[in-house]
């Protein structure tokens, strides 16, 4: 990594610069997250199976042989909930991460200068990294139930960026406000509960599109991206909902710009309360 001078207003001037400059210490920082992750654990990288997996079966028990809810037409009902497991996933987990991204690396961030917009970004890494081995397990689901995605597969990765985003921004803001308000750290928690049953994880959208309420809950963005992904992988079964996808990309698109700039806005004071 070449050595930065430190200049006065550096951080406003070559701030982009820096961030590209920088790259390689994101996946230093990556890595050492992935490893404090799993170390001293006995499982190791096989939580990223055993967790979905679990989630899965508990899901499939539950609402489907308890409570009786319908799949998605023609749809097993464990392969019509894995997928929207692992996209939630991927979503609190990463959330969950860049909000406390910033304090939990305090003593970085109070004797280097860097880009701080890489701590939150190394963050959502390593919930991609989690997602990407737990989604091997479509693979012998899909093989064990013969079913087959089709053509709309493609449209996966854009519909995991999407989340990717949606962690990204929404933990930024929180990132930015726990730093001065510790209060966030445990609102997060709650609010990631929360939405684990507003949205369609566990249940079709087709249950409730006929609800005065519905509009309103597709204003959730986690609900196009989690209605998108599950169009990708079910070989049409599930529609592709335009009133749930507009509000999420409208929605995650603008809370990024936001996220952003509040960040930025706030990031040189970090260390007046850390």
């Amino acid at each position: 990594m070449q050595e930065t001078v430190i200049e006065a207003n550096r951080s406003e001037r070559h701030y982009w610069t820096d961030l590209w400059k920088f790259r390689e210490l994101l996946w230093i920082l990556a890595l050492r997250d992935v490893t404090v992750r799993y170390k001293q654990t006995v499982l190791g990288v096989a939580w990223s199976f055993v967790r979905p997996t679990l989630t899965t079966v508990i899901f499939v028990f539950t609402f489907s042989k308890v409570a009786k809810v319908p799949p998605e037409p023609n749809t097993p009902y464990a392969v019509m909930v894995l997928p929207a497991v692992l996209i939630w996933m991927f979503f609190s987990t990463s959330l969950s991460t860049v909000s406390s991204s910033i304090v939990s690396n305090t003593n970085l961030v109070a004797k280097v200068y860097f880009p701080r917009l890489i701590i939150p970004l190394s963050s959502v890494i390593v919930g991609l990294i989690d997602f990407l081995i737990g989604a091997t397990l479509l693979i012998p689901l899909f093989l064990w139930y013969g079913f087959t995605p089709g053509w709309q597969v493609i449209f996966a990765p854009a519909f995991l960026l999407l989340a990717f985003l949606a962690a990204f921004s929404f933990g930024l803001i929180f990132a930015a406000l726990n730093v001065k308000y510790r209060d966030v750290s445990q609102l997060v928690p709650f609010l990631i509960q929360f939405g684990f049953y507003a949205c369609p994880i566990a249940y079709s959208v087709r249950l409730i599109e006929n609800e005065w309420w519905y509009p309103i809950y597709n204003l959730n963005p986690l609900v196009g991206i989690l209605d998108g992904f599950r169009w990708c992988l079910l070989a049409g079964n599930s529609p592709f909902r335009m009133d749930s996808f507009i509000p999420s990309v409208v929605i995650i698109f603008a809370t990024t710009l936001v996220a952003i700039l509040f960040f930025r806005k706030r990031e040189n004071s970090f260390v007046d309360y850390i």
